[in-house]
């Protein structure tokens, strides 16, 4: 999916990157990426933060994911997750990044998923 020329993603959005290259245990590919960053930052630097998500079903039991719901893939539901303690910075311009499907994360899950990233950072 093609973004119109004017978007610039913003926070809570979930959008589509490609996390390529990689190294050791990191995600590759294409994968979802909750935006932390707000719009005016992610417009102005051309650089986007956020946490990844995956449907990877191991994460069931990872005190660091999030269950961020249910969505079609391939002719059946999976569940998708937000994990806490990989947050990114990519070029999301240069990474071509998309909007996701899942549009924007409700309002709870995105406080949820920041409670965690805080209780390892330690920001406020």
């Amino acid at each position: 999916m093609t973004p119109p020329a004017d978007w610039v993603p913003d926070r809570r959005e979930v959008i589509w990157i490609d996390c390529n290259p990689q190294a050791g245990r990191e995600m590759r590919d294409h994968h979802p990426l909750l935006v932390l960053s707000a719009r005016a930052f992610n417009e102005r630097t051309s650089l986007v933060i956020g946490l990844p998500m995956t449907t990877a079903a191991y994460n069931a039991d990872n005190p660091f994911a999030v269950v961020a719901g249910g969505w079609r893939k391939r002719d059946k539901t999976v569940t998708s997750y937000v994990l806490c303690h990989q947050p990114k910075s990519f070029d999301w311009r240069a990474r071509r990044a998309s909007p996701h499907p899942l549009g924007r994360m409700d309002a709870a899950t995105y406080e949820r998923a920041c409670h965690i990233l805080n209780q390892i950072v330690c920001i406020g």
